[in-house]
């Protein structure tokens, strides 16, 4: 059976027609090794059950699913760095499939590396092996870090040598599909403002509203919508010490979920003028300016929705952002720490507390080592003080940060029994552990450090859970 019965098709953006993306072919590769297939994935819409053999046919091939229409490369613009760009859309991606899960969310599946569209302009349409590898270990660390997140679903080595500026060519090829709540991105809105196309913008806000947030009832509700969810997207990145490097209008999306992870990172220690991306030389999209940047970017998507509504009702939607985002970083650090809510004060001290310790600790403490010794709070004293940071927990910066802590109760402290909290150190996902995961692939073909990695990550979100 080539699906399974949980397996319900809802192709609804394509029915948006032909003004919205445009149906494209996919690239014919010369081999079809399956690297990964996220089975967990899999069963939340009913695909678990494909042989390998049809796993490959849909997300190496892409033989349409049944129900499903033809591939469609969507069509949007953005602000890159804060410049406009008109030449984009999706240049090495399409979306192939949209299905409802188990929970009935609508979700899709979108490729990257896939073949050249309308949109490739001179790129090859092709994703590197390491690129992929990298996107699956940034959405399963962000899943379990409680991050909204795509989930990439299957990799798919193709055989291809690749040519790239910014790492050593040739190198070997992918193609990916990942599971996303949405790719309706604020560049698709951008794109039809800037062709004066009121009626399309119309219809979307339609879409997005019937879609994604069927509780808000017009442009400036649905607004509101997307700011609260993205002000809840980069208080967890902030929990999570996540830069996402690249956070342009065309890489943020209505319903507040993160995806297309390039130069990401994870902070090795508190530095708020961390900067994932090698090219961003000013810090645009540093850790500490995140917050500043989807603001940004929402204000741009605001602009969009001028003709149908007055200009202080889409300030007033906007000026929810700062209130959203103090109260999801308090929430976000709670559910990090394992505390139940003591109040905003009490929150808040907890967040500038929980840093000026980092500050203090430096690289000795890093970001996730706090965070793991104190889970729920006291009841982790023992370990914490016992365990291989103890020393730093010593001082002004810790006596503060361990009253604010104490002002918390904790919540569900039998989950310290998961046997993670036995463990000295805290599963982390910095740089150099990604780079030793692909040398042992790229070296030997060797698949297991990334089988292990992933199996760490998903053992410590399970004892969060």
């Amino acid at each position: 059976m080539p699906v399974g019965p949980d397996y319900r098709p809802d192709p609804r953006f394509a029915a948006l027609g032909d003004d919205f993306s445009d149906a494209v072919e996919p690239a014919a590769f010369p081999e079809h090794i399956l690297r990964w297939r996220n089975q967990r994935a899999a069963a939340d819409v009913g695909l678990d059950g494909l042989a390998e053999a049809e796993w490959v046919a849909h997300f190496g091939r892409f033989d349409p699913l049944p129900g499903q229409s033809s591939p469609r490369a969507m069509r949007y613009h953005g602000h890159q760095f804060r410049h406009y760009n008109p030449d984009l859309g999706d240049g090495r991606g399409f979306l192939a499939a949209q299905l409802r899960d188990d929970k009935g969310r609508l979700l899709d599946l979108g490729t990257k590396g896939s073949g050249q569209t309308p949109y490739s302009r001179d790129g090859d349409g092709r994703l590197t092996l390491k690129g992929g590898v990298r996107e699956i270990l940034a959405a399963e660390m962000l899943q379990a870090q409680g991050v909204p997140t795509c989930r990439v679903l299957s990799l798919i080595e193709t055989g291809e040598p690749l040519a790239r500026n910014d790492e050593p060519s040739p190198t070997r090829s992918s193609v990916m599909v990942r599971l996303s709540h949405s790719h309706v991105r604020f560049g698709v809105f951008q794109r039809h403002a800037f062709f004066d196309r009121t009626d399309l913008i119309e219809r979307l806000v339609g879409h997005v509203i019937d879609t994604y947030h069927p509780t808000a009832a017009d442009a400036v509700s649905m607004l509101a919508a997307v700011v609260r969810a993205q002000a809840r997207l980069v208080a967890r990145w902030t929990a999570a010490g996540f830069v996402h490097g690249v956070l342009n209008t065309d890489n943020l999306n209505v319903t507040g979920e993160s995806f297309d992870y390039g130069p990401w990172r994870f902070l090795p220690r508190f530095d708020p003028g961390f900067t994932a991306a090698y090219f961003d030389s000013i810090g645009l999209y540093s850790f500490g300016r995140q917050a500043d940047a989807v603001f940004w970017a929402l204000k741009q998507f605001a602009g969009t929705l001028r003709p149908f509504a007055e200009e202080p009702a889409l300030v007033d939607a906007l000026n929810l952002f700062g209130p959203a985002y103090v109260a999801e970083s308090q929430a976000a650090f709670r559910a990090r720490f394992g505390l139940q809510d003591a109040g905003e004060e009490a929150g808040q001290a907890l967040i500038d507390n929980t840093f000026a310790l980092m500050a203090e600790g430096g690289e000795a403490l890093g970001f996730e080592g706090v965070f793991f010794d104190w889970m729920c709070g006291e009841a982790s004293q023992g370990r914490a003080l016992t365990g291989p940071r103890a020393a730093l927990y010593a001082g002004d910066a810790f006596a503060a940060f361990h009253a604010a802590l104490k002002a918390h109760a904790p919540d569900r402290p039998e989950r310290l029994e998961h046997p993670v909290f036995a463990q000295p150190d805290p599963g982390t996902l910095l740089i150099d552990e990604v780079e030793a995961v692909w040398s042992a692939i790229a070296e030997a073909d060797d698949w297991v450090p990334l089988t292990a990695k992933i199996e760490r990550i998903r053992a410590q979100g399970a004892a969060w859970a």
